[in-house]
């Protein structure tokens, strides 16, 4: 719930970045430089470095106590704060000798004026991050997962309450908004600490013993293989949004106005189930409860495919009349090419939800056995796959749809890596059983498509036609879409009723935890 809080303001947060910034150069700039400091923050803040740490410490809080699990923590915390530190400082330095050879009038000096105020911004998130984890494995998740909250607060605050002052002055607002995400980080961290101080923890640096503790070169050792697979995608990401830059200045804010549509479930549930799986297999796989661990995968796979096929499904038929209502609004930057350009990076990205959640099951099962190689294998060989098929997006593509081809890349690399883990994790330990989520999997898909031709039919039938031509004011629309997405609901609840019960059933006793639900799917 607090995970849905935070993506539902950072969905708002983009509604207004399209009203005041559309898909302008400047907003596609200013999503350029914000994907540096992120980067980061998942190879150092929830990626690699969390992924290593959370098993150690939770490891060594079971078996040495809480002092010294304690004691450790702020050595690794020390050692980021010196990394990071070092790091932001060079980046922000380079950045004054690359503005001097780019040409005058280069679109790619208008994200490094942002770049330098958030970068230390990476330093911040990553140390909110590190004690996100340390609160996950100390069984408190509400506090952690709302502080995301606090950079879209923030954020909102910015544009509607600074805004106003900053009359016709796009670079100026755009500069202000990078203080913003800048206050944020340290609001963020702040945020976390004393509900950390309430179990003992005492935040701050600790230089004595770096070079000895062992729990210190094991996390090391472990984040070794994670860091060069996650850094080397998320250097991916950052070319992906360049690559889009070079082929239409517009086009990487098209492809984060989606994106922010497709995280709303993903954050929701996708990303709320891997941060409470990965302390969860952690513990089993240090008991040995291989059992345990199977039937946790299982079930957060069934959850996830009937929560999520319904959500893709409706994104790719509707992508068009969403984009409109909820990003397009009379005096906003806007427009009708705006609504268009966006739907089709949308459509792209709507079939990836079942394979992006996928993952973010599978994942963290190799994470709690503290593996942290063989998923960077498999996702070196899927940054390849995924850098030919941009550029080739790119390059063979004609104008106006390129963006979409690198959504779509996105989509084939996540479906390829989630798979070929699956295969690797059944084969080594038996800890997925494919009879237990491949047909509860596909039946929820041809529920969903049976909805997504029931939606669609019941928008052209509301006047809309087949076009996806939306009414003109804002509540007409919103009426229309409403009618919709009941009909969609009650079409998918019907359907999985009849052919899918158990999962239905299954799934609503996880997400309201009401032991009646579970006894019927039992008996």
């Amino acid at each position: 719930m607090m995970t849905a809080v935070s993506r539902v303001l950072g969905l708002a947060r983009e509604v207004a970045m399209a009203y005041f910034f559309g898909t302008s150069a400047l907003k596609s700039a200013f999503d350029i430089a914000f994907v540096v400091p992120n980067l980061f923050r998942r190879l150092f803040g929830e990626g690699a470095l969390s992924s290593a740490f959370v098993p150690v410490f939770g490891e060594s809080m079971v078996k040495e106590g809480r002092e010294q699990a304690y004691l450790f923590a702020r050595r690794l915390i020390t050692l980021l704060v010196l990394f990071l530190g070092a790091v932001t400082l060079a980046g922000i330095l380079l950045s004054y000798p690359l503005a001097a050879i780019l040409p005058a009038g280069s679109r790619w000096l208008l994200p490094l004026p942002m770049l330098r105020v958030m970068l230390p911004y990476a330093l911040l998130i990553c140390l909110a991050a590190l004690v996100s984890g340390m609160l996950n494995t100390l069984g408190k998740f509400a506090i952690s997962s709302l502080t995301p909250f606090l950079l879209n607060l923030i954020w909102l605050a910015t544009l509607f309450g600074v805004f106003p002052f900053v009359r016709d002055l796009p670079e100026t607002r755009i500069m202000v908004l990078s203080w913003a995400v800048l206050l944020a980080g340290l609001a963020q961290l702040l945020f976390q600490l004393p509900a950390l101080a309430r179990g003992g923890f005492r935040f701050g640096l600790c230089f004595a013993g770096l070079r000895e503790d062992p729990k210190l070169r094991r996390v090391l050792r472990l984040m070794g293989p994670a860091a060069l697979g996650i850094g080397l995608i998320q250097i991916n990401v950052c070319v992906d949004k360049m690559l889009a830059f070079w082929a239409d200045p517009g086009a990487p804010a098209m492809l984060e106005y989606a994106e922010r549509l497709i995280y709303l479930p993903l954050g929701m549930f996708g990303t709320a189930f891997m941060t409470v799986l990965l302390p969860t297999f952690s513990k089993q796989s240090a008991a040995g409860d291989v059992e345990g661990m199977r039937l946790t995968l299982e079930r957060a796979i069934r959850n996830l495919a009937v929560i999520m096929a319904p959500c893709s499904a409706a994104l790719a038929v509707l992508a068009l009349p969403i984009i409109e209502l909820i990003y397009s609004f009379k005096g906003g930057q806007f427009g009708p090419d705006a609504v268009m350009l966006s739907a089709r990076a949308l459509a792209a990205y709507a079939p990836g939800l079942l394979f992006f959640s996928f993952q973010k099951a599978v994942v963290p099962a190799f994470y709690g056995m503290q593996d942290l190689r063989t998923p960077v294998r498999v996702s070196m060989f899927g940054l390849a796959l995924n850098i030919t098929l941009n550029v080739a997006s790119v390059v063979l593509l004609p104008h106006g749809w390129k963006h979409a081809g690198i959504a779509g890349s996105t989509v084939v690399t996540s479906m390829v890596n989630g798979l070929t883990l699956a295969v690797i994790l059944r084969r080594r330990r038996g800890a997925l059983r494919p009879a237990a989520v491949v047909a509860p999997a596909l039946k929820a898909v041809a529920c969903a498509l049976v909805m997504a031709a029931a939606a669609r039919a019941v928008f052209a039938g509301c006047g809309t036609g087949f076009s996806g031509v939306m009414p003109d004011g804002k509540l007409g629309q919103i009426a229309v879409m409403a009618v919709t997405v009941a009909a969609g609901i009650a079409a998918y609840g019907g359907m999985m009723l009849l052919v899918s019960r158990a999962e239905l059933v299954e799934m609503a006793g996880e997400l309201l935890g009401r032991k009646k639900f579970r006894r019927e799917v039992n008996g």
